[in-house]
């Protein structure tokens, strides 16, 4: 079974950074699988996970200028290419131990439906902000996770026939529209490469 877990990057721990995303064992520090944190009005992150009861998992956030922080929980030290980082560490308690903690409410669930619940965690969708694309607008974003190209790792794998297509198929207001640079500045932004991505945006800005 899993536990809802609420992470929590304090606004003193931001330095200023405009976006931040989640990483760690529970997505194989896959930067392509990274959970964007949301901004809230005290100038903190957060994010919800559902994660697996009675685990625990090693995580860090990684800032959109590059810089990798922790929040204030728990730490452990571990090797990293052979050096030794500080990462944060969430430990999920068991299912029992949250009843005798009163932090949820026991229930009996049927085999199928626990099945169904699994299949339901693990079908999350994660959206990047494409409109960080040059090029893509909100009208388009909306275009693209219409055609289920979410992230910024979806479209980096996206071709640009079929990009070219989806465009087409939208009528006039689309297909002006040149998407030959967009797989490869998502590349870019899926790698968490913002100031090369920076660099390539003015230069195609430049070019217009």
């Amino acid at each position: 079974m899993t536990t809802k877990i609420t992470f929590t990057l304090p606004a003193a721990n931001i330095n200023g950074a405009g976006e931040c995303v989640l990483l760690g064992e529970f997505n194989n520090w896959d930067v392509a699988e990274a959970i964007y944190l949301q901004k809230q009005d005290d100038g903190s992150m957060t994010a919800e996970l559902e994660l697996a009861a009675g685990k625990h998992f090693q995580y860090r956030y990684l800032l959109s200028n590059g810089k990798w922080v922790n929040d204030d929980g728990e730490k452990v030290t571990s090797e990293t290419s052979g050096y030794p980082t500080e990462n944060c560490i969430v430990r999920v308690p068991e299912i029992e131990e949250q009843v005798k903690a009163k932090t949820i409410k026991p229930k009996t669930i049927k085999p199928k439906a626990a099945a169904q619940s699994a299949l339901r965690a693990k079908a999350v969708v994660v959206k990047h902000d494409l409109t960080k694309i040059e090029g893509v607008g909100k009208k388009i974003e909306a275009l693209l996770h219409k055609n289920n190209i979410n992230s910024y790792s979806q479209l980096s794998k996206a071709s640009i026939k079929t990009i070219k297509e989806i465009l087409d198929a939208a009528g006039n207001k689309f297909n002006m529209h040149n998407p030959a640079t967009w797989p490869k500045q998502a590349k870019l932004a899926a790698a968490a490469k913002w100031e090369e991505l920076d660099l390539l945006q003015q230069q195609l800005k430049g070019g217009k």
